[in-house]
């Protein structure tokens, strides 16, 4: 954590950002930020991780690699402390939006137009809100308060969000409108039901029975690709792709997840049939990296 944290520099950049605020909340909303970097450095150094980028392999996708990741993740650390101090600060979602799009923006630059973190700049660029909101009013940093607050705050919001009618043409969008399924939009204006009824409740059962975090993070992404829609499947392969990727992780899951011997290789076998397939569960991954994110939020604050 130490060295992503010395690349990434983010400490350096708090104090322009954040003079406006007090200590302890720059503090926090620095901590916030951090949290967001790490969890999308998690996310990306996994492995087995099926069809996705990871360090050992570029997964399904030909167009990108970790290099690439890294560059884009570079490119988003003063949009995460930008998020927290404007939850802190109870701005309106029209002032989110922007923010996430400038952020878009940056990333597309240092990617060459390759989307590598559209999603998870919505959903931990969200999720960073919430926490700033919540530690500008004291509250606990429980998932609970998290999820109330992305609701209570800018649900209405982010329901307006999901109208297809005003959202911007995107393959995503496009399999919602085919195959009748909801998108990244849709899972914000429920508070993220992917997180925090999947994805971080599977970290928090990992970690209890002994399994290391990044044992965990595996059997949290498998139960997200068992249990959630993702648009990024049905944009590559259809409902009969969404149907193979979902048994075959809930098979991995039934059988024990990571607490199974021989885990990995079962976990290899679907990585080499999602690229067979050319499937790549990047919205699963983007939940990962939220329900991650969560998990450390909830931790003992450094």
């Amino acid at each position: 954590m130490k060295q992503i944290d010395r690349v990434l520099n983010v400490r350096s950049s708090v104090a322009r950002e954040s003079a406006q605020i007090g200590t302890s909340l720059r503090a926090s909303c620095l901590h916030t930020a951090l949290c967001a970097i790490r969890s999308l450095h998690a996310e990306l150094v996994l492995h087995p991780k099926p069809g996705l980028v990871s360090l050992v392999d570029n997964g399904s996708h030909a167009d990108m690699d970790a290099a690439m990741f890294m560059r884009s993740l570079f490119s988003l650390r003063h949009y995460f402390i930008q998020m927290a101090q404007a939850g802190a600060q109870d701005a309106s979602f029209d002032v989110l939006k922007e923010y996430g799009m400038q952020a878009e923006r940056r990333m597309l630059i240092a990617t060459n137009g390759i989307n590598t973190h559209r999603g998870a700049i919505f959903s931990l660029g969200m999720l960073s809100a919430a926490a700033g909101y919540c530690h500008a009013r004291s509250l606990p940093l429980a998932a609970n308060n998290l999820r109330r607050v992305l609701l209570q705050q800018w649900g209405a919001a982010l329901l307006a969000h999901a109208n297809p009618a005003v959202a911007k043409v995107s393959n995503g969008l496009r399999a919602t409108h085919l195959y009748a399924v909801n998108g990244a939009r849709a899972e914000g204006a429920q508070g993220f039901p992917a997180v925090f009824e999947i994805g971080f409740p599977q970290l928090l059962k990992s970690l209890a029975r002994g399994a290391q975090a990044s044992d965990a993070q595996v059997d949290s992404l498998f139960s997200l690709m068992a249990q959630m829609t993702d648009t990024n499947i049905y944009h590559r392969g259809g409902a009969d792709a969404a149907a193979m990727v979902s048994q075959a992780a809930g098979k991995f899951m039934q059988s024990g997840g990571t607490s199974q011997t021989d885990w990995q290789s079962r976990a290899l076998e679907c990585h080499h049939l999602f690229v067979h397939h050319n499937l790549s569960p990047g919205g699963a991954a983007d939940m990962l990296s939220a329900s991650w994110f969560v998990y450390q939020l909830t931790q003992t604050v450094e």
